[in-house]
């Protein structure tokens, strides 16, 4: 089984995803169909699809899009979990089986310190109630309170995105190494293995720039709570998805079997608590 544990869909709008670059090739739809044809000569047997912008009507229309693809195998959509209301969300969102955790955009968050406020707290509490797990998105500014957080929920099962973005462009490893080791000491926490070339030299970069990066996740996690996931269509800011791909399918040539078979998708799969369709629902 291989998965891709992140990647995101949307019907462009200048005005939903303020957030792309003018002039990038993410300005336009990007959808399931886009990804099968990707992913199929890679042998992907599916992805998780994890929310681009804060709105539970994405979360729903993301949904929409694993009940007409199977290959969607979970969403992590959004949900406010300062609101009052977060058990009504919550409830209706977790009734469908592929509505499998949340996420919130902490990196754009001005207080470096938003994990910690007692509104989020108080909803971050309630993910367990619905069997959800939570993805958590932070630079590395944030890492001393993601460090408090995560220690907060021993049972609440975590992600760490994108190895918290660190500063992959000017090569700068600490304070992100020693932080990152910090962080790795939580037993419920795993961590994707996605969204590096992004913080990389998006026109020059090269595979070198990024070992002492996936050296760094691997010590701290180890291949038993790493999970590879893409950041499509974003990481076509700097690299197709071959190449991603292959990126780090060269880093870990080495591994196991039982080590490789984590990483590609096992870990991927009992964390969401997902499964590959069946080849009779595969397209």
């Amino acid at each position: 089984m291989k998965i891709d544990s992140h990647q995101h869909f949307w019907r462009y709008s200048a005005a939903e995803y303020p957030w792309i670059p003018v002039g990038s090739p993410l300005e336009r739809d990007w959808l399931p169909a886009d990804l099968t044809k990707l992913q199929r000569p890679l042998g992907f047997d599916g992805s998780i699809a994890v929310q681009a912008r804060q709105s539970l009507a994405e979360s729903d229309w993301l949904l929409g899009l694993a009940d007409a693809d199977p290959r969607v195998l979970g969403v992590v959509g959004w949900v406010d979990l300062r609101s009052p209301d977060v058990d009504r969300d919550l409830e209706r969102l977790a009734r469908h089986p592929k509505f499998v955790g949340v996420r919130h955009v902490v990196q754009d968050e001005p207080d470096d310190e938003f994990l910690l406020r007692p509104d989020f707290l108080r909803g971050i509490e309630r993910l367990k109630a619905y069997d959800l797990t939570y993805d958590v998105l932070i630079y590395p500014r944030q890492l001393p309170a993601a460090i408090r957080f995560v220690e907060r929920f021993p049972e609440l099962p975590m992600v760490l995105d994108h190895i918290a973005k660190p500063f992959i462009k000017a090569g700068t490893i600490e304070p992100w190494r020693s932080q990152i080791l910090e962080l790795a000491r939580f037993p419920n926490l795993l961590c994707k293995v996605s969204g590096m070339v992004t913080e990389a030299d998006h026109q020059h970069w090269k595979a070198s720039d990024f070992q002492p990066f996936l050296e760094t996740v691997v010590a701290a996690f180890g291949p038993e709570r790493l999970m590879f996931g893409t950041d499509w269509p974003v990481c076509r800011l700097a690299a197709t998805y071959e190449a991603v791909e292959g990126l780090v399918r060269d880093f870990v040539r080495g591994w196991t079997p039982a080590q490789s078979e984590a990483f590609w998708g096992g870990n991927c799969a009992r964390f969401y608590g997902v499964s590959a369709p069946s080849s009779s629902d595969t397209r």
